[in-house]
């Protein structure tokens, strides 16, 4: 009882610590599995065309690409429309600098549990699930920043530390 707890009250402020679901990556750029990315920080964010919180969160997701980006940072949007023009259309109107990878058949979506859109998972350097985030939420965006910023203040710390290592 007491670990279901726990569970729930880390689910509630969006932390949790266990390793991040693994899938096939289509964009060889980025590798051929999520586990590829381990030393960056990656922000998963899923999406579907009719999701009209989504229209905003892509815009911060752009300037979160622009701030972040050569700190570390990948910024991968899963699209669960099952009509691809719809996603087309929709990434017409909202152009994304971040990568986009389409999972039709909401595969990716199992494996992370998602229980609506957007929701989007925050991965640290080591590839371990660290925040969720469900809906989006301007008010919201200092915490995410600041998520953002630890998680890649750690993979810095960690960076130092293993050249240093290898230095002695």
């Amino acid at each position: 009882m007491r670990q279901i707890i726990i569970l729930f009250c880390l689910l509630s402020f969006g932390v949790i610590a266990q390793q991040a679901p693994n899938f096939n990556l289509s964009d060889p750029a980025l590798g051929s599995r999520l586990s590829d990315l381990k030393g960056k920080v990656v922000y998963l964010d899923f999406w579907a065309s009719w999701c009209k919180p989504c229209r905003h969160s892509f815009t911060w997701m752009n300037q979160l690409q622009a701030a972040y980006g050569e700190q570390g940072l990948v910024i991968l949007a899963i699209n669960l429309d099952a009509e691809p023009e719809l996603a087309q259309a929709f990434l017409q109107r909202h152009p994304a600098s971040f990568h986009i990878q389409f999972d039709p058949q909401g595969n990716i979506a199992e494996q992370y549990q998602l229980l609506g859109m957007p929701s989007s998972y925050l991965i640290d350097a080591g590839g371990t699930l660290r925040h969720v985030h469900q809906g989006f939420f301007t008010d919201k965006q200092p915490v995410y920043h600041q998520q953002i910023k630890t998680l890649l203040g750690e993979r810095y710390t960690e960076q130092l530390m293993t050249s240093m290592g290898t230095q002695k």
